[in-house]
């Protein structure tokens, strides 16, 4: 009876129209190689593969890869689901992120969404980057280990933090892996809906790591400049 409304233009019939859909704002080179920030200046004139903060501060994570960037019809939907409820947006979503990862493959033994915090979670009533998971999952025939780690310090929201340096901070030791996961040696690629600096992935990959992951990428679908 309610058939779905383009984020991007307002028509009538689907959530992501192929119009709007094809003038998606794409993250192109040059990027940094390690959290995918996009380069400018001198850093790109020369051939830089990292950025200055990953140079400065080496991440734990092998990398934070994001289709595109927070603009646009992309910053729209990703606000609608996180912040209005629309999860059927979540299989839109998800459908970008396989698409982009048949062009761009990334280790995967398992993936996990990036935990909120319980408290969080309940106030919003859903965690956004467990639906985008779910649905990668399901498309990229991949186990989702929803509970594989927790949230366990619930830290102001990042976007409440001015700098790189106080974002480190504010979820530094904010992530556990729950007792008993078997991360062995697996390949974790860990799915959220935007990165900032990568600084709560890179948190959540630390953790993973000291369970015994053997890679940690990060997927975001969309990445700020």
């Amino acid at each position: 009876m309610f058939p779905p409304r383009c984020v991007g233009c307002d028509r009538w019939g689907a959530a992501l129209c192929s119009s709007c859909r094809h003038g998606l704002p794409r993250l192109l080179p040059p990027f940094c190689a390690r959290c995918s920030e996009p380069l400018a200046g001198p850093s790109a004139e020369r051939g830089a593969s990292l950025c200055v903060r990953c140079r400065d501060h080496p991440l734990a994570i092998d990398g934070i890869r994001s289709p595109y960037l927070m603009e646009g019809a992309i910053r729209r939907a990703i606000l609608e689901l996180k912040y209005q409820g629309v999860a059927s947006l979540a299989v839109t979503l998800g459908r970008l992120l396989h698409d982009y990862l048949e062009a761009h493959p990334l280790p995967a033994d398992v993936i996990v969404p990036l935990p909120l915090h319980s408290r969080r979670q309940r106030r919003r009533g859903f965690n956004q980057a467990a639906l985008l998971a779910k649905e990668v999952g399901r498309l990229r025939h991949r186990p989702v280990g929803a509970d594989l780690i927790v949230r366990v310090r619930n830290s102001p929201s990042q976007a409440q933090a001015a700098t790189a340096e106080e974002r480190r901070a504010n979820v530094k030791g904010a992530f556990q892996v729950r007792e008993g996961a078997a991360l062995g040696g697996k390949r974790v690629l860990l799915v959220d809906d935007v990165c900032t600096t990568g600084a709560t992935l890179d948190a959540c990959a630390r953790a993973l790591k000291e369970a015994g992951a053997a890679e940690v990428w990060g997927l975001t679908v969309a990445r700020e400049r």
